[in-house]
């Protein structure tokens, strides 16, 4: 009797068991169904994907993780790795770079990838309309095509670069998207698609909206997310309704988010800088330069950057390879500033004019050109502030119609001559247009060591010029760093191995959700 009312039991449990489980084996999939799908907030979402068209902003990052390149950035700097090329070398008289690309490598349609495809990739840039060429080639590459002149495979393996003048900056601003690797591939009704060897592909586009799925066989083993779809995300307001609503895992701001909680940031590439008029009274002392830049206090800096931007202290953001870390070039004592001051003899009723853009977006410069007013005035530096329009402030610092420049600049494709070449050799301060350096100062010690860094394809070397070039502009003042601008991430709290990249263009294959985080 015992035996029997046991089993009637376990007859009422099992099924009761089978339909819990059941019920669980429903619920699960469902819920790790949704969590493949990583949904990313941008601004800018394109209607196609040209990896050739901007430098900055969502076009890039989405291409980053579609298009691989022949190298690639390091995590958390701009010094390379390999990637599609795993070695190279250049010639004696830097014109012609050899790449041997890595075995094995696969296009998204399963095409292999051969030296032949490279070429052709490049063959695109090489190619387009001089009146209208890729934007971000004519950044990176010194115009379109500029520097670059023949691509060429030597074998099947084997991809020759070769270009019209020695350009070291060219093994760094080839990891950039915009030099990323792409196959054309015909479609139905005439019309050509793109496609790359990176982890994952496009498979849908609409306004406002591209999804990504994960590419099989990558050669950098697969990515922790099937699918990623980008979705255009213009405010704040926009933003914390959508995370607020798990419609949105990850934001990726313009500028500072309004929102602190599990905001992410990190030192970008963006630098803002004030620069003397040497050519005129009273900076072409430099005594009285070193004494602005002593009486810089970056903690008062720091206040009123609010969280746009921190304080720089170097010549180089802190991502970029050959950054010089030495003693810091702002902020110094009372005591320093008037001995400063003394030796460079501070013209009696002086009051110099800071011309700086009444409105730029993500910087308050209004609030940030007053703080810096307000500090030098503090320390006998008198300084009238005057803000204009960005396109006539930008006119007057071409012309050299200033004393002192609030201005921007920024390491453009990581590489530290796309920075401290323009700001500070004589080939920029030429006034009209085609000026980037505000400073009008010439050194022909520094243009020696900015040309020669140029031209060298040697790492080290490149490195210790840039050292010994920081080390001139510390001494000489022409220019004085303020800040770096921050990149941003904001996450929902499922999100785990999120790793910003000073460029802005953060690789996603290691991102997962757990879910009920």
């Amino acid at each position: 009797m015992a035996l029997s009312k046991m089993l009637r039991a376990c007859f009422f449990i099992v099924p009761l068991l089978a339909c819990s489980l059941f019920s669980l084996l429903w619920i699960i999939p469902v819920s790790a169904q949704a969590r493949k799908e990583l949904r990313v907030g941008v601004a800018g979402v394109p209607a196609t994907l040209e990896p050739t068209t901007a430098l900055d902003g969502a076009t890039p990052l989405i291409a980053h993780q579609v298009f691989d390149t022949l190298v690639a950035f390091r995590e958390g700097s701009t010094d390379i790795e390999p990637a599609l090329a795993t070695r190279w070398a250049v010639s004696k008289d830097g014109l012609t770079w050899t790449f041997w690309l890595r075995e094995g490598v696969k296009f998204a349609d399963g095409a292999p990838l051969t030296a032949a495809e490279v070429a052709a990739s490049f063959g695109r840039g090489l190619k387009a309309d001089p009146a209208a060429p890729p934007a971000a080639w004519a950044a990176l590459l010194r115009g379109a095509p500029g520097v670059l002149k023949e691509v060429r495979a030597a074998d099947a393996r084997t991809v020759h670069i070769v270009l019209s003048q020695p350009y070291a900056p060219l093994l760094t601003v080839l990891a950039h998207p915009a030099l990323a690797i792409v196959r054309t591939a015909s479609q139905l009704e005439g019309s050509v698609r793109l496609v790359g060897t990176g982890p994952y592909r496009v498979v849908d586009a609409s306004p406002g909206r591209m999804a990504l799925e994960a590419v099989a066989g990558h050669w950098a083993g697969p990515p922790h997310t099937e699918r990623i779809v980008f979705l255009e995300v213009g405010t704040d307001d926009h933003a914390e309704a959508e995370m607020d609503a798990r419609a949105l895992d990850i934001w990726f701001p313009a500028n500072a988010p309004r929102r602190a909680d599990r905001a992410l940031s990190l030192p970008g590439l963006r630098v803002g800088y004030l620069a003397f008029q040497t050519e005129k009274e009273p900076f072409t002392r430099k005594p009285l330069r070193q004494a602005v830049a002593a009486a810089l206090d970056p903690a008062a800096l720091a206040v009123a950057l609010d969280h746009a931007a921190v304080p720089l202290q170097s010549f180089l953001p802190p991502g970029v390879w050959a950054r010089r870390e030495g003693g810091p070039v702002l902020g110094g004592t009372r005591t320093q500033v008037r001995a400063l001051l003394a030796q460079g003899a501070w013209p009696q009723g002086a009051t110099p004019t800071m011309l700086a853009p009444s409105e730029v977006s993500g910087v308050n410069v209004p609030k940030l050109a007053r703080a810096i007013g307000t500090m030098l005035g503090a320390a006998d530096i008198p300084v009238r502030v005057e803000l204009q329009p960005a396109d006539a402030v930008r006119t007057a610092h071409q012309a050299g119609a200033h004393e002192i420049a609030l201005a921007e600049a920024a390491v453009i494709g990581g590489d530290p001559h796309m920075l401290l070449y323009p700001l500070s050799t004589s080939e920029g301060a030429r006034p009209g247009t085609l000026a980037r350096n505000y400073s009008f100062y010439r050194n022909p010690r520094l243009d020696d060591v900015l040309i020669r860094a140029s031209q060298l394809s040697s790492r080290v070397e490149r490195a210790r010029l840039y050292q010994r070039a920081q080390a001139l502009l510390a001494e000489d003042m022409p220019w004085i760093p303020i800040y770096v601008r921050l990149v941003w991430g904001v996450t929902r709290p499922e999100v785990r191995n999120l790793r910003l990249h000073p460029t802005g263009l953060h690789r996603l294959t290691a991102v997962t959700l757990e879910p009920g985080s």
